[in-house]
């Protein structure tokens, strides 16, 4: 027979055992162990970058190889670049701001109109770097610039085009009178004028970089007034141009991205910017922390600048592009245009 007061004493010890454990701290989770030598270490968060465009990737010139410069970051640098197209002047703070707000890292701007929206947003959000493709300019701390020099593929088209004008009249139609657009068309006049002095070059402004049709309209008119070759710098604009040019079946020089195939005949050949190597120049300084808010500007001794021919041009007139090219290389054409002229 058990023992009573043996019995009350073993539950009392019991309860005393229970409750003293219901009294003890919870261990915490342990903090996770630092990699082992030789270990994995924990991958770092990407990059958030977008790159906005004021048209669409298919416009066959000035954004298309802006797309291209996008898959070139995603396939030599296995960096994700997002993109935004056709976004209107009205709307560059806001798109700025968004991304600004959402924490992204890189944004890329595709073109010089947007370097005043940049410079007002970009210190509002000091974590994110503001990069204005076609800029000279920078302003600190977080907007940069990096560009090709226009003027240089226009006085090469300048060039090309004087060799291959039979009425010594020719029509250049550029987006906006900016500077860099403005130095485009005045080096396309300065170097058609320096192959053959009795030249005539019509130039107009047609305040937009994708009304197709005004390009058009603008191109027959300086057709109609006598000129046998046209030249655009405006983006989608430009389309409108060759499309004149072969409906009055005369010629026309290809701009920015390769356009021999828009209109083959009337197309005499393109001169190409390498607009892909500016971005991954960009992204590959931001990766290794060397991105400054600085203005750069390349030309035709960084390679970023072709000629894709056509069988329209001869041997001997593409000496004379490839002397012009060389020249430029060693510095001895000095830059025509003159801001206010």
């Amino acid at each position: 027979m058990v023992n009573k007061k043996w019995l009350v004493w073993l539950m009392v010890v019991v309860l005393v055992v229970a409750s003293l454990a219901g009294c003890a701290p919870k261990a915490e989770p342990a903090a996770p162990a630092d990699p082992a030598p030789g270990g994995e270490a924990p991958a770092e968060e990407a990059p958030k970058i977008v790159l906005i465009l004021p048209g669409p990737i298919n416009d066959q010139g000035w954004n298309a190889t802006a797309y291209e410069g996008l898959k070139l970051v995603e396939s030599d640098l296995g960096v994700t670049m997002e993109y935004v197209e056709s976004v209107q002047q009205a709307d560059f703070e806001s798109t700025f701001r968004d991304y600004g707000e959402k924490g992204y890292d890189l944004v890329f701007a595709h073109g010089t109109q947007f370097f005043d929206a940049a410079k007002a947003v970009g210190p509002q959000y000091p974590e994110t770097f503001y990069m204005v493709i076609n800029s000279e300019e920078g302003v600190e701390p977080n907007v940069g610039g990096i560009g090709i020099r226009e003027w240089e593929g226009g006085y090469v088209a300048g060039t090309l085009a004087a060799m291959n004008t039979t009425s010594k009249q020719m029509g250049a139609i550029g987006s906006f009178p900016f500077p860099v657009i403005e130095g485009t068309l005045d080096a396309f006049e300065a170097a058609a004028i320096a192959v053959d002095p009795a030249i005539k070059v019509t130039k107009t402004y047609v305040n937009s970089w994708d009304d197709i049709q005004k390009g058009k309209e603008t191109a027959l008119a300086m057709i109609e007034a006598g000129s046998d070759l046209v030249f655009c710098s405006a983006n989608q604009v430009g389309l409108g141009s060759i499309d004149a040019a072969k409906t009055k079946g005369v010629k026309a020089v290809g701009y920015i991205s390769p356009q021999n195939e828009v209109a083959p005949g009337t197309v005499i050949s393109s001169v190409t910017y390498n607009t892909p190597g500016l971005f991954k120049f960009a992204v590959q300084d931001f990766l290794d922390g060397k991105l400054t808010a600085t203005g750069k500007s390349l030309g035709w001794a960084d390679d970023v600048l072709d000629v894709q021919w056509t069988d329209e041009i001869t041997d001997e007139m593409k000496a004379v592009v490839e002397q012009t090219i060389q020249d430029l290389k060693d510095g001895k054409v000095e830059n025509p245009y003159v801001p206010g002229d």
